[in-house]
């Protein structure tokens, strides 16, 4: 791949860069890095709220460019390309750089997809027959692709994979007990946010030593979440499974669900498929529990029953999935709290851990009311810790990493 032939202008600039877009359900997120072996930030920024109350914000690293808008009701992108189209104009404005590649996150990667890949029309192909099992994001990570490969044409164009991190789990870990050959057809947990999983993997070591070479499960919560078991740097259990959909309630989707409620509303309430997916994936979780809001911070904000008991089925759920990866691993030595709502939301941190004392987790209120990094008291036996993810900088690694490797093939 020869930088000269293949390099995009997003400035006029002789430097190389390395663009990175994780494309979300309702946001966009950007990030460029140097282009080095270990790529560093240039500049970052999100469109949030696309298609309902958008917001922009971007920053190059040094301090530098800076934008922040909060677009009118009925204004701003409307849609993910749109939003793309946003947040690159920002880019060829503000920096000199050019881009050499993109990596994207993608959710869903199959079997076919255990590692980052460079994206050609086969794969763009097989990924799009995965939209089914990742309805919310799955077309917006291809859109993604598709806007960038317009937008830098002759540019690689690397896929990232949420449930590569996840491949290699055992079939006790991965199995639905339904007759074995849908296994093999690739009916199958495979679990998701595993690029964020990987970031926590990575920085576990100058955190805490003790539990990155042992037992760690992480609570990944947003919009979106998840809880990962992380025995010795490797994924053993999760609580996603064929789709997203599964685990404990989200933002709009509910979360593991007996079956059982699936026929019944079918039979008693003569919904079909298309029905149960846009009640299951658009009006659960904790907007269907609470009546209100699928944003935690309007729930915690709220004095309305209704979001108090929403907030508690969602630490309730927490509660439960921490017991049964620790089970999975044997015994836990720390609980990671990761995400937007994990990072930021000092109430649901200590509706999970007052809970959770019987695996000697004691929470030290203080620590908590800082968010941290450190939430246990000293003495506790059972560490835990919040740690800010960051997915896009394992994207631009692998990214760079897919180019190394195809420049020397």
């Amino acid at each position: 791949m020869g930088r000269q032939g293949e390099a995009a202008a997003v400035g006029d600039g002789g430097a190389t860069a390395l663009l990175v877009l994780n494309a979300g359900s309702s946001s966009i997120k950007f990030a460029l890095y140097e282009d080095h072996d270990a790529p560093a930030l240039l500049a970052k920024g999100q469109v949030d709220g696309v298609g309902v109350a958008p917001s922009f914000r971007a920053a190059a690293a040094t301090g530098g460019a800076r934008v922040a808008v909060e677009f009118p009701k009925g204004e701003g992108p409307g849609d993910h390309h749109a939003a793309l189209g946003l947040a690159m104009g920002w880019l060829r404005e503000a920096l000199p750089e050019r881009v050499v590649a993109v990596g994207h996150r993608v959710v869903h990667g199959g079997l076919r997809f255990s590692a980052p890949v460079a994206v050609d029309a086969s794969v763009l192909s097989d990924l799009a027959a995965l939209i089914p099992l990742a309805p919310l994001h799955q077309p917006h990570n291809l859109a993604g692709i598709r806007a960038a490969m317009a937008a830098f044409p002759g540019v690689p164009q690397v896929a990232c994979f949420d449930t590569a991190f996840h491949h290699g789990q055992s079939f006790e870990a991965t199995a639905f007990a339904i007759p074995r050959r849908y296994y093999g057809e690739g009916v199958r947990r495979y679990g998701f946010h595993g690029l964020s999983y990987e970031s926590i993997a990575a920085q576990l070591p100058g955190v805490d030593r003790e539990a990155a070479h042992g037992r760690t499960v992480v609570a990944h919560l947003g919009n979106g979440s998840s809880l990962c078991a992380i025995e010795a740097g490797r994924s053993v259990a999760t609580t996603m499974g064929f789709t997203a959909l599964d685990g404990i309630p989200m933002g709009t989707r509910c979360g593991a669900i007996d079956p059982g409620v699936l026929l019944y509303l079918m039979d008693e309430r003569g919904m079909d498929a298309r029905a149960l997916e846009r009640l299951l994936y658009r009006e659960s979780g904790l907007l269907g529990l609470s009546g209100i809001s699928s944003d935690m911070r309007e729930l915690e904000a709220s004095a309305a029953p209704d979001a108090r008991e929403a907030i508690a089925c969602f630490a309730y759920a927490i509660r439960g999935a921490v017991a049964r990866l620790a089970a999975a691993m044997g015994g836990l030595d720390a609980l990671v709290f990761t995400g937007g709502i994990g990072e930021n939301s000092v109430r649901v941190r200590r509706e999970v851990l007052n809970g959770l004392g019987f695996l000697g987790l004691d929470l030290d209120e203080a620590a908590n009311a800082a968010s941290g990094p450190r939430l246990s008291a000293r003495d506790a036996r059972v560490r835990a810790w919040t740690i800010r993810t960051d997915e896009e900088g394992v994207i631009a690694r692998h990214t760079r990493s897919v180019l190394t490797a195809s420049a020397s093939g």
